[in-house]
């Protein structure tokens, strides 16, 4: 079965949530870092909650209501400007260093490359663009779309749907061993990108692959593209 199409995941896999830790720390000094750490776990929290008792909210909301209440948690004057700032630069997150030429590989080998993602639309264009990516995907969906975030099985089958490809052809690509478990029990083939050296979530899945880098992918690839006879043979 040979690869059809790539669909990576967007914050933490292609777009490095923990950047907004720089504005933070400027902010926020010596708390920078447990602010863009406690965010995220919040931000992923309340997407799933929301989705398990079907209270969706566009993700751009979730993520303000996460950072203020990992604001009033670490107990962090937020105010209006600050937060505007914050925000602002989630908008504009910045890429990880290797993603654009590794995308750029992949595409001008022909594999049909898409993003799947809890962001909305707004939040998907504006980081797509800072990233100068805007040419590089076929797709970039958005769960705003089912209104179920991930890891709903309504929010993985947009990339089936989509594409027009069986989750069996397609490699989903995700640095969140959340993701990767949803995917895999979706019926996607998995690539994880696991940047932090973390242990798997003990919930019975093994990905197909994974590395440190999206640098990592391409061999991944290419061997998954060979014939049948010369992958025997490696």
């Amino acid at each position: 079965m040979a690869v059809k199409a790539i669909i990576f995941d967007a914050y933490g896999t292609l777009f490095d949530v923990y950047s907004i830790s720089a504005l933070a720390n400027r902010l926020f000094p010596g708390k920078g870092n447990a602010l863009a750490e406690l965010w995220r776990d919040k931000q992923i929290q309340y997407s799933q909650l929301r989705t398990l008792c079907s209270t969706y909210k566009p993700f751009w909301e979730v993520t303000q209501d996460a950072l203020v209440f990992s604001c009033r948690k670490l107990g962090l004057e937020l105010g209006l400007e600050a937060q505007n700032m914050m925000m602002g630069q989630y908008a504009k997150l910045q890429p990880f260093p290797e993603n654009l030429a590794v995308l750029r590989g992949l595409k001008a080998g022909g594999m049909k490359l898409a993003i799947l993602s809890n962001g909305n639309p707004d939040m998907l264009a504006a980081a797509v663009g800072n990233a100068q990516m805007e040419d590089l995907f076929s797709h970039v969906m958005s769960v705003d779309t089912v209104k179920k975030f991930k890891t709903a099985p309504e929010a993985y089958q947009l990339g089936t749907d989509l594409l027009g490809a069986a989750a069996r052809d397609i490699v989903f690509v995700s640095s969140n061993g959340w993701d990767v478990c949803g995917a895999s029990w979706f019926g996607y083939r998995t690539f994880w990108v696991n940047r932090a050296g973390a242990p798997m979530e003990e919930l019975g899945v093994t990905p197909h692959g994974q590395g440190r880098l999206l640098s990592d992918l391409p061999p991944f690839i290419e061997a998954n593209m060979a014939p049948p006879a010369t992958r025997r043979a490696q």
